[in-house]
C-alpha cells in the first residue's frame, strides 16, 4: 500500500471520510491538479508546483485543507496561525463542507500559479 493511501485509511471516522472527499474533489477540481506524497503528507500539485495539502489539526483534531499560497488570500476562512507563507481552512466533519468557500479559495489560489 502507497503512504499516501495508508494516511488516509490509519484516520479515524469522520474525519476519514470527510479527508477522503477532499482528496477526490480537489484532484478533480482542476485537471492540472495532482497527488503526490511529500513532507509526510498528502500535497496536490498545480502544474507541479506544490498547491495545497491536507491534514488534521494537531490541537483540535479538524481535518483542514493547507493553502500554500494562503498568505496572499484574504478570505475569512483562511487562518494563518503561526505559518510564514500558507494559511488554512478547518472544516468540521461532522457537517456539511462548505463546497462554495472551498472551491472560492481554491480557485484564487490556482490564479497564483497561472
Amino acid at each position: 500500500m502507497r503512504a499516501i493511501d495508508n494516511y488516509y485509511l490509519q484516520k479515524e471516522e469522520p474525519v476519514k471520510s470527510c479527508l477522503l472527499f477532499l482528496r477526490d474533489h480537489i484532484l478533480n477540481f482542476d485537471k492540472n491538479i495532482t497527488e503526490a506524497w511529500k513532507y509526510g503528507m498528502p500535497f496536490f500539485c498545480y502544474n507541479g508546483k506544490m498547491f495545497c495539502y491536507l491534514w488534521v489539526h494537531k490541537k483540535n483534531g479538524l481535518p483542514y485543507i493547507g493553502i500554500v499560497e494562503g498568505k496572499k488570500i484574504d478570505h475569512p476562512a483562511l487562518i494563518m496561525e503561526d505559518r510564514a507563507r500558507m494559511k488554512i481552512m478547518l472544516l468540521d466533519p461532522t457537517i456539511d463542507l462548505p463546497i462554495d468557500t472551498i472551491n472560492f479559495i481554491l480557485n484564487k489560489a490556482i490564479s497564483f500559479y497561472d
